[in-house]
């Protein structure tokens, strides 16, 4: 397969602007004749319905919740980035650029990513606009805190609650679109299919969770904006309900899958506390900010109460290593250091996987009643869960599963390989690259949202004739919903013994030994022997009570496992291929004589894009060449 990323020519910061006066544009009244299906309704999937449906197109909203409201965007704390330069600080729409790059390991599309950092700007005004509450300083100006991998402050948030009040922002301007009768929101329905009729996206296939329902929606083009798959791993940091099923099946009918292997593990988790745990809780990095994070000296100190361990037994290992940027080092950087520690012996807690994240410093400079202004309800959290009192010892946090910078393949107008389907957010690849810097899938949520894909897609419905759609009783709409049904019934005619979460368990170990924090050739070869062998154990073995004809969550979630198994095989053969370390992806064959990553620019610098070839058959790698042209390819350096 071809892949065309559609960059435009010409200087880097004129890019965007002249795409979008060379892009074709679909006549103001045309724009109604034409139905858009986006899929999901988090910040990407209601910020572009809403948008979208404002320009006049008619747009369906399909979610698997009771509401948009919902969506795992709610879950996101610290903050999100913007180039404003409020703090006069020397910050740039260059420098987001530059430090996102960098912090991706040079493996983003330069374009994207510069983009990315221009339209960062209106997110802000746009998010004001829609009575966003963000954090003032006492003067009325909007405040910034500081995150992971940049030396300035260029994060606006709203307390530790800042995905949550974007959502409500960019609910209210979908809900204002349904209310003119200008969007269709369907709820409980979840994605199980695209429907690809002559080469293009044509519609979805969905099964109603309360009724079991399979219905055929049609539409002129398909967004995809469903979010991360992260629980591919069991235990992560997402809402238990997120999955890949939608990106899944879009890329066994033809959409390339680009970086699978590229997890991000966030250092800053609430440490596992047994095996009957569903998920993990997440602990900002804004609390980085403030916080000093350390472990004892020696080992035999590690279970004594930290009061009891003096300031010249600690090793503030952070600032040890790397001294430009402390506590704020990038989420990758700082996560292998806590294993690392960890792996020494000094780690805190019975587990002894858990490092400190020690407010006393501040707490006496600032003083607690600023602490609790700034992160009250992050302590708040921390307390629920565990019943410490972070204003008194320090928090344990130990790394864990939270994003993934894989996902579709799509080109600079954020389509995919598939013509007609489009993937926004997380679902897509497009400007992480192999590390994600914090408070920045906020803004690529809403990027993509607001201020790309309302201009882009007009560039494809500009070549469709408008009142083309085929019709819901096409063959290609039976063929997809009959392989829909067949996969149901299957799922629920096995007679099998263990439950679904059985094998996620074990999918989520292999894929955590085998592909987690650090891989080796060995491991990878070992864990794409065991999960075609766990996968088959799962189709024979696998128990899913009641019917299809009801609300019935063991089989949505029997459909979410069987989609992981596939995905976890990919993301250990993409692993392996990519014989280099990068960012998230540490191989533990390519490590510098600092123990840092040793990329390897000379074969590895593109993206790799993985084509389906067929039931048994090994997928097709495709590769994107990432070239800079206006910043030089060097090695990551925090030090």
């Amino acid at each position: 397969m071809k892949l065309e990323s559609k960059v435009p020519g010409g200087p880097l910061e004129h890019k965007w602007t002249k795409h979008l006066g060379d892009i074709k544009l679909v006549n103001p009244s045309n724009k109604r004749k034409y139905e858009i299906i986006v899929v999901g309704g988090g910040l990407a999937g209601a910020s572009a319905a809403a948008s979208l449906a404002e320009l006049g197109y008619r747009v369906k909203c399909i979610v698997y919740h009771d509401t948009a409201r919902r969506a795992h965007s709610v879950a996101a704390q610290g903050g999100i980035n913007a180039a404003k330069n409020y703090q006069n600080d020397g910050d740039s729409v260059f420098r987001l650029f530059y430090d996102t790059i960098k912090g991706g390991d040079y493996r983003a599309r330069e374009a994207n990513v510069y983009r990315l950092a221009q339209v960062s700007v209106k997110i802000i005004d746009q998010c004001v606009a829609q009575g966003v509450p963000f954090a003032r300083e006492y003067g009325g100006l909007l405040a910034n805190r500081s995150f992971g991998g940049a030396q300035v402050s260029r994060t606006f948030y709203a307390r530790g609650q800042t995905g949550q009040q974007l959502l409500l922002g960019a609910y209210s301007a979908l809900i204002r679109m349904v209310g003119a009768g200008a969007v269709q929101m369907l709820t409980h329905e979840e994605m199980m299919d695209v429907v690809v009729i002559g080469g293009h996206a044509k519609g979805v296939i969905c099964r109603n969770l309360i009724t079991g329902e399979i219905s055929r929606h049609v539409g002129d083009a398909v967004v995809l904006a469903t979010g991360g798959y992260g629980n591919v791993f069991n235990l992560s940091t997402y809402g238990r309900l997120s999955n890949a099923t939608a990106i899944w099946r879009a890329y066994k009918r033809g959409a390339c899958f680009a970086n699978p292997c590229f997890t991000q593990i966030h250092p800053t988790c609430i440490p596992v506390s047994g095996d009957y745990q569903s998920k993990l809780t997440l602990m900002s990095e804004s609390l980085r900010n403030d916080g000093r994070i350390w472990v004892p000296k020696k080992a035999e100190d590690r279970l004594k109460r930290p009061g009891d361990i003096p300031e010249d037994a600690r090793d503030y290992y952070l600032e040890r290593m790397y001294p430009a940027y402390g506590n704020l080092a990038p989420r990758d950087i700082s996560s292998r250091a806590a294993k690392k520690v960890c792996d020494e012996g000094r780690g805190v807690g019975e587990s002894g996987l858990g490092v400190y994240l020690d407010f006393s410093d501040a707490i006496r400079r600032l003083g607690e009643s600023a602490v609790r202004e700034r992160y009250g309800n992050l302590f708040d959290i921390y307390k629920e869960i565990t019943d410490e009192d972070a204003y008194r010892n320090p928090m344990r946090i130990f790394p864990a599963v939270h994003y993934t910078m894989g996902g579709l393949w799509v080109d600079y107008n954020l389509m995919s390989s598939i013509p007609g389907l489009f993937v926004l957010g997380e679902a897509n690849f497009s400007d992480h690259g192999a590390n994600r810097l914090g408070a920045s899938a906020l803004m690529q949520g809403l990027a993509d949202g607001y201020f790309v894909i309302p201009f882009t897609i007009g560039d494809y419905l500009a070549g469709v004739k408008p009142g083309t759609r085929p019709k819901a009783e096409a063959p290609e709409f039976e063929q997809a919903e009959t392989a829909v049904r067949h996969t149901v019934q299957r799922l629920l005619s096995s007679k099998g013994r263990q439950p679904v979460s059985h094998f996620h368990k074990r999918l989520g170990k292999i894929l955590w030994d085998c592909c987690g924090m650090a891989r080796n050739a060995g491991h990878l070869k070992k864990g794409l022997q065991e999960i075609p062998a766990l996968r088959e154990e799962f189709w024979s073995n696998v128990q899913v009570p009641g019917d299809g004809g009801t609300l019935n969550q063991s089989l949505e979630r029997a459909h979410r496992v069987a989609d992981f198994l596939e995905l976890g095989e990919l993301m250990c053969r993409d692993a392996l291929e990519r014989d280099e370390s990068c960012g998230c992806h540490f191989r533990e064959e390519h490590v510098d004589a600092e123990g840092e990553c040793d990329r390897n620019d000379e074969q590895y610098a593109h993206v790799a894009a993985w084509e389906y070839a067929g039931e048994g058959k090994p997928p097709i790698l495709n590769k994107e060449p990432l070239q800079y042209e206006f910043v030089k390819m060097v090695k990551r350096n925090y030090k």
